[in-house]
């Protein structure tokens, strides 16, 4: 049984895929397994994912030729490699995102510590690969901590398969990680930070979370779907909201 199941959903993804996965092939921890799943993509990306599994069994392929040409979304692609995930810790990697080398064995050593979710800091980047500058972390985030915004990057979060048996990401259209890392600290667990840059994240012009309004819209829906009440409903937004303006200084 591998220590870790990557998930790695793909939609037309062929001019980034080959480094993503080339990022995971060289991690230094070599016992994971990677889910691969195609989610209609019509450019080439299938070919890559294949041929990566050819050469490399730890990859595992899940397309589905009869899904046609309408993407199912990235949550609902998610899910069915966690689903299918059958190691100790499931970790989430984009398909136009990059891990450094050290970034599974340093989160597996945390989790034989005891954590039951474990991230890391990470850094922005363009579309060239040049760096936008890096997100730290806090070693220590509960519940109360994230209402005031999502402080683990999708990229470099990990949790403990056992402790989290049945979970499952949020189907929406934006910050469906944010609304997931709330469900699993709502339960009581703390979430340990690595301090270390450990992960690349490519910053796309004109996606979802490029749209601010949009992006803060949702943010204020998860926190209602919290159960909040409506000051602290307010006040949390607030503390997002500053933190966004900080973060982009």
């Amino acid at each position: 049984m591998p220590y870790f199941s990557a998930v790695v959903p793909f939609h037309n993804a062929v001019g980034t895929l080959p480094e993503t996965l080339a990022s995971l092939c060289s991690q230094t921890e070599p016992h994971w397994e990677a889910l691969l799943i195609d989610d209609a993509s019509t450019d080439g990306s299938v070919d890559i994912a294949a041929d990566a599994a050819r050469q490399d069994p730890r990859l595992r392929l899940i397309h589905d030729p009869r899904q046609g040409s309408r993407p199912r979304g990235v949550a609902a692609s998610r899910n069915l490699g966690i689903a299918a995930a059958q190691g100790n810790y499931v970790a989430l990697l984009d398909a136009d995102d990059r891990w450094l080398p050290e970034k599974l064995a340093r989160q597996r050593h945390a989790f034989e510590r005891g954590a039951d979710i474990v991230f890391t800091a990470y850094r922005r980047i363009d579309m060239r690969g040049q760096c936008l500058g890096a997100v730290p972390v806090r070693p220590r985030v509960t519940w109360h901590d994230a209402l005031s915004g999502n402080p683990i990057g999708c990229l470099t979060g990990a949790w403990r398969r056992a402790r989290f048996p049945h979970a499952r990401m949020p189907v929406r259209d934006i910050h469906e990680d944010y609304a997931f890392w709330l469900m699993l600290l709502r339960s009581g667990v703390v979430a340990h930070g690595l301090t270390d840059v450990l992960a690349e994240y490519r910053v796309r012009p004109g996606s979802a979370s490029a749209d601010k309004l949009h992006a803060a819209r949702a943010v204020w829906n998860i926190l209602g779907d919290e159960g909040l009440p409506w000051h602290r409903r307010g006040i949390n937004f607030m503390r997002y909201v500053s933190g966004a303006v900080v973060r982009r200084l």
